[in-house]
């Protein structure tokens, strides 16, 4: 049986997810709407940021999310970004496809994340992705031009957003660009904590 498509990105209150730069990544607002899940203890551990971190409700969100991805798609703009930050151990230890159009070998990393770059568009990458992953799940890791392609192209099965009490006021928009008469959401549950607010989503088309 096929996993599930799906994607999970924090919010702000006003709908941006990046600033507008990528230069401002790791940024005063960028940190504060990430706040949330860098106390995680399963992300703490997961990035060798160190032992301890927040244990409850938002710890298990996050370590469901990384243990139901088989494999993750990008965009370039993301993993241009990530190139620059991530450790060495990169932190998907999964498969992740990279929707670009440029031609590049595949990026090993230890700890068992490879990039591979597919130049021949979204669906291409789904179909690798869905194969790397057998029967777990697929994540599109973002940014937010590759998450609404794949929305427009009703290739997502549900999303969960945590939004974050935080205003960028501007920056990049999650649904900036989505076919919204095409696309119907059913809530699957609310749940606030102390630092975020956790929204589950099923997607169907209008």
């Amino acid at each position: 049986m096929a996993g599930k498509v799906f994607f999970s990105v924090s919010m702000s209150l006003d709908g941006f997810i990046a600033p507008e730069s990528s230069e401002e990544l790791m940024g005063q607002q960028w940190m504060e709407l990430q706040r949330w899940v860098f106390r995680q203890r399963h992300f703490r551990e997961n990035l060798k940021l160190g032992k301890g971190g927040d244990e409850g409700r938002d710890n298990d969100i996050v370590r469901e999310t990384f243990e139901r991805t088989g494999a993750s798609v990008m965009g370039k703009r993301m993993f241009d970004a990530g190139e620059q930050m991530w450790p060495e151990e990169a932190p998907f230890h999964t498969p992740v496809f990279v929707v670009t159009h440029e031609k590049r070998d595949p990026w090993e990393r230890p700890g068992g994340t490879t990039f591979t770059f597919v130049n021949d568009g979204i669906e291409s990458a789904l179909e690798q992705a869905r194969e790397a992953a057998g029967e777990r799940d697929i994540r599109i890791a973002g940014g937010a031009d590759t998450i609404v392609q794949y929305l427009n192209a009703g290739l997502v099965d549900e999303f969960h957003v945590a939004v974050s009490p935080v205003l960028f006021g501007t920056g990049v928009r999650l649904f900036d660009g989505v076919g919204a008469g095409r696309v119907a959401l059913d809530l699957v549950s609310a749940e606030p904590s102390p630092s975020t607010t956790h929204l589950s989503y099923i997607v169907r088309a209008r």
